[in-house]
């Protein structure tokens, strides 16, 4: 017996033959565009970011705690009449030298209220002194650590801060004395462009060799490092082109109308200067560059992955060389702030330190411009209290260095301090290629 067919099927909607569409083809690379406010990742540098440094700091100091006490020899002395004489004459070796360390960095505290209560202005300055002389150390070391930094940012090492503070040196102590009769609210900044500018140069150097050649910025800045120097030996050197003439090598002074103004100007002890100020504006600037503008998203894309910029449609080489030349610019203002508003001349066969330490700073802060200003105020503190220390505590500069490497390697192997603490998780949000695409062509 047939059936017959049910009327559903005829009600059913007809099938769709017509043909899928055709799949777009995707363009080339497009421009990147700086993403809008409420996507723009945020800088992070907050308590999480601050875990690793501290406790890099603290083991560091008990180290350095550790050696003081081992290379006294009151202590073998007391231990040998009695162990228990001998460990408190450690404790009190450990608390003579770091108190000694602190005052000398931020001042005696019970003498500042006893000058501030008093209302003696002299006394008072006395008083500060330290605190003014941690202040001026940190000025140009805010300016070479957030050199490096922005190197980092960018994937790139910049070991030639050192260099370009020679040759930002130069250019500033030149215009210094050699513009005569200009007013200084104009020869002040021609000589800090001046510092900035030669930097600048200078460090191009390096990032155009890294963007057309794929050399790398680490070998060429530490060769440039040692033309620098040598250079400056040449244009300081007695009867050198920029040498004073009087039988010393070292630079005419600067005239008075290029000076950096100074907090305290009837106190010629106290050579805490406006450039702090200037280092602060600097920071700021970093920061903003980096988090608010296009320009800095590109730096920082590049410094994590070059080639998805370069598929972004960022024009990789020519953010290799502006990282570079920004980089330099302010380690030229490091040198041009040092020369400006203390040294008042440059000197021939110095090494100032601040370039290399600005490696330190960079790894301290955590490449963050926050991080750095942190960094380098410890640092000041640092090298301000190391003469205190070793006039009242009869303890070595050398401790100082000491404790500095020991920061740098708990920094740059946070793996120690997870050991040592027994943490668990990673101590950073964010790591740095320090070494990107080294070897490659």
């Amino acid at each position: 017996m047939h059936t017959k067919p049910s009327d559903s099927a005829d009600s059913e909607a007809p099938l769709d033959r017509s043909e899928p569409p055709a799949p777009q083809l995707q363009e080339g690379p497009r421009p990147i565009s700086s993403p809008s406010p409420e996507k723009r990742p945020r800088s992070r540098f907050g308590l999480r970011s601050l875990l690793l440094p501290l406790l890099a700091i603290g083991t560091a100091l008990v180290l350095g705690a550790l050696l003081i006490v081992l290379t006294d020899v009151t202590v073998y002395e007391a231990f040998l009449e009695n162990p228990l004489l001998g460990v408190g004459r450690g404790f009190a070796v450990i608390g003579r030298a770091y108190g000694a360390y602190f005052v000398g960095a931020f001042g005696d505290p019970v003498q500042l209220t006893e000058a501030l209560l008093s209302g003696n202005v002299p006394r008072i300055l006395r008083a500060i002194y330290p605190i003014t002389e941690t202040l001026r150390i940190s000025t140009p070391y805010i300016f070479a650590g957030l050199a490096v930094a922005l190197g980092f940012q960018g994937g790139l090492f910049n070991i030639g801060a050192e260099g370009q503070y020679f040759i930002a040196g130069l250019a500033t102590v030149f215009l210094g004395y050699s513009l005569v009769g200009v007013p200084q609210l104009l020869h002040l900044p021609l000589a800090l462009l001046a510092g900035m500018a030669g930097g600048a140069l200078w460090a191009a150097i390096p990032g155009y060799l890294k963007a057309k050649t794929g050399a790398h910025e680490v070998i060429t800045t530490i060769m440039l490092n040692y033309i620098s120097f040598r250079f400056a030996e040449y244009m300081l050197d007695v009867g050198g082109p920029m040498a004073r003439g009087d039988g010393r090598p070292v630079s005419p002074e600067i005239l008075p109308s290029a000076y950096l103004p100074q907090f305290f100007p009837g106190r010629i002890e106290l050579r805490v200067n406006f450039g702090f100020f200037l280092a602060l504006a600097a920071a700021w600037a970093v920061w903003w560059l980096l988090y608010k503008t296009t320009l800095g998203f590109e730096i920082r894309t590049v410094g994590k992955n070059p080639r998805a910029g370069r598929y972004a449609g960022i024009n990789v080489p020519r953010s290799i060389v502006i990282t570079m030349a920004l980089s330099g610019a302010l380690a030229g203002l490091s040198a041009a702030t040092d020369i400006l508003g203390v040294l008042r001349f440059m000197p021939n066969a110095f090494f100032s330190g601040y370039g290399f330490d600005a490696i330190a700073l960079a790894l301290l802060g955590k490449s963050h411009p926050v991080g750095v200003v942190l960094a380098s105020l410890l640092f000041g503190a640092l090298r301000a209290g190391a003469r205190n220390m070793q006039g009242i505590a009869r303890v070595p500069l050398d401790i100082t260095s000491i404790i500095q490497g020991l920061i740098i390697v708990f920094i740059a192997a946070p793996e120690i301090i997870r050991q040592i603490y027994r943490l668990r998780g990673r101590l950073e949000d964010d790591g740095l290629a320090l070494a990107r695409d080294w070897g490659e062509g």
